[in-house]
This record gives structure tokens, sequence and C-alpha cells, in this order.
């Protein structure tokens, strides 16, 4: 049960003496909407359903039937693909990023969609929050990096590719092979994974612990500016979090090409 209902159903102000009950985890804990077995369909899973539709049912009602003077959705649909194509591929990649396009397309738009569920009512909730999904996002990245480094180079120089750098001094070959090891292969998916849902985490906590804060701070009379500061507050990171949604999907996508153009490009 989140803050919000907590202090709804109770009724919580500072007048009634009760302490303020401080956002937490439970903040991202929601009771199951059913259960098949051991498994639970929650309200995350939920939004990320949602969204995954919202994004491919878009792309193909946009391209399914292209015209040569576009539409309204089909316009839109082309500018979105262009900004990924230009901004990202073509910028990071090169020509050869063009075969690469649709997959970042479908990242950017997705990990933005569900980032962008934290601000649309009712939903409420970025269900990148929830570490499962950047994991997920980041493990089918790190899947496709090596997929296309091994493709490419083939195993030996794959593995050249991942931990090899050309004109390092003997004695410190053995260290930097070790470096690269951990950075290209075990921390590189962690990292990519963490820098999303940690943004997504903190800013939904933000904006629930003033949200809260106003809620309870609402009652009394010489409370109300204050009140109204938390409210204030509240708003301001609203609008930053819309900002640092896009920011988050742009990011993740641009890794997610940096990482293509490694897999493709000739050993260091």
């Amino acid at each position: 049960m989140s803050a919000h209902t907590l202090l709804a159903e109770a009724g919580c102000h500072i007048q009634h003496d009760c302490a303020f009950p401080a956002p937490g985890l439970n903040s991202f804990d929601f009771k199951p909407i059913f259960s098949i077995g051991s498994f639970d369909f929650t309200k995350p899973m939920l939004l990320a359903l949602i969204c995954m539709v919202l994004v491919v049912g878009f792309f193909w009602a946009a391209f399914s039937k292209p015209k040569l003077v576009p539409g309204k959705m089909q316009m839109v649909g082309e500018i979105g693909y262009s900004f990924v194509s230009r901004s990202i591929a073509r910028e990071v990649i090169g020509k050869k990023g063009d075969k690469y396009v649709p997959f970042l397309t479908s990242v950017f738009f997705f990990v933005w969609i569900m980032n962008v569920m934290s601000v649309i009512p009712l939903a409420q909730f970025p269900a990148t929050s929830r570490f499962a999904f950047p994991v997920g996002l980041a493990a089918l990245v790190y899947i496709t990096y090596m997929y296309l480094t091994f493709k490419t180079h083939g195993f030996r120089g794959g593995i050249k590719n991942l931990v090899w750098l050309d004109g390092l001094p003997k004695p410190l070959v053995p260290l930097i092979v070790v470096l690269e090891f951990f950075s290209n292969v075990i921390l590189r998916p962690f990292t990519l994974a963490v820098r999303l849902w940690a943004n997504m985490f903190a800013g939904h906590m933000l904006i629930v612990m003033f949200s809260v804060a106003t809620w309870y701070l609402l009652t009394p009379a010489w409370f109300a500016a204050v009140s109204g500061g938390s409210f204030i507050v509240a708003i301001l990171l609203t609008a930053l979090e819309v900002l640092i949604q896009f920011l988050q999907a742009y990011i993740f996508t641009l890794l997610a090409s940096i990482y293509i153009s490694g897999a493709l490009e000739e050993g260091h």
C-alpha cells in the first residue's frame, strides 16, 4: 500500500499528532491484480504491457500502410524514427548503424513511455523504477552486443575486441586485460541497468515525498504556507522528471548504440 493511500485512509495530518509516514519501499510495492499459482500479476507489469502495446500499436498504425504524402500519424512516426536514426545511430555507429535503427527506436520509445507513466494520471508510476525491467532491457542490449562482437570478429577476435588494447607496455598487459574484462563483460550490463533504475527510482521517491508532505501539512492554518511550498516543489520536481524521463531514454539508447559500435569495430 502506498504512502498516499495510508494518509488518505487515516486522515493523517500534523495536528492529529500522528508521525509523518515517510514514503519508502512501500511506495514501490503493489498488491497483485490477479494471481496464477505462485505468479502475481502486478501494476508495474500491467504498465509495462500497456507501454509495449502502445509502442507496437503506434508504429504499426504509422507504417503498416505508408503513403508518399504521410498522414499525421505516419509523420509523427517518421519524426521519431528519424530522430533515433540521425541523432543516435548515425552519430555513433555511422552508416553501418542503419540496420540497427529499428532495434534502437524500439528501445528508445519503450523506455521513454515506461518512464512517462510516472506522470500519467491513474498510472503515476514509472515501471523502470522496478529493477527487473531495466535489468531485462540491459540484458537484451548486452546479448546483442556479445552476439555482434563474436559474429563480426569470430571467437578469438571477439575476445581480443573485449579485453585487448594494442601498444601497452608488457608489465601492464595482465592488469589492463583484467580491467577490460570486468568493464566490458561484467560491469557493462550492470551499470546500464542501474543508471536507468536509480534515476527513475529517485525521481519517483522525491515526487511521492513532497506530495505526501503537502497533504500532511495541509490542515493547520499556519502550515498552509509550508504545505503550499511543498506542493510547488512537487510540481517543479514533476516538470524536471519529465525532462529526466526523456534524457534517460536517450542515454540508455545512446549507450546501446555505443556498445553496438564497439562490437562492429576492429579490436583496439
